[in-house]
């Protein structure tokens, strides 16, 4: 018994280790949390916006959490800034963008 219990701890280990790696990567898409998104009429003129953004692929919203989800272009990858002006030209305010290029609270330089 006493032999199965070195190993077992170094799996348990690299277990742990892979899934804090896992968890430091970013998402492959971006999440966008807003401010004030209330209905399915603003989720629909807000992913609009988002659609014309370039690289952007899919779009998905949850009006009652005040989140969309941006899948990218395969091979491609929106830019943070044109996404958070997106955000703004549907007529509300991001509050946090959360994707492959890092974490942002206010709007990206680029």
């Amino acid at each position: 018994m006493s032999r199965l219990i070195g190993p077992l701890v170094a799996l348990l280990a690299a277990g742990i280790l892979a899934s804090a790696r896992a968890q430091e990567q970013p998402p492959p898409y971006t999440v966008i949390t807003v401010e004030k998104m209330h209905c399915a009429g603003c989720a629909k003129r807000i992913g609009n916006k988002l659609y014309e953004v370039p690289g952007v692929k899919a779009v998905q919203a949850d009006v009652e959490k005040k989140l969309f989800w941006v899948h990218p272009e395969p091979g491609k990858q929106p830019s943070p800034r044109a996404l958070w002006e997106a955000v703004e030209k549907g007529n509300d305010r991001p509050t946090r963008l959360h994707g492959p290029s890092g974490v942002f609270v206010e709007k990206p330089k680029s």
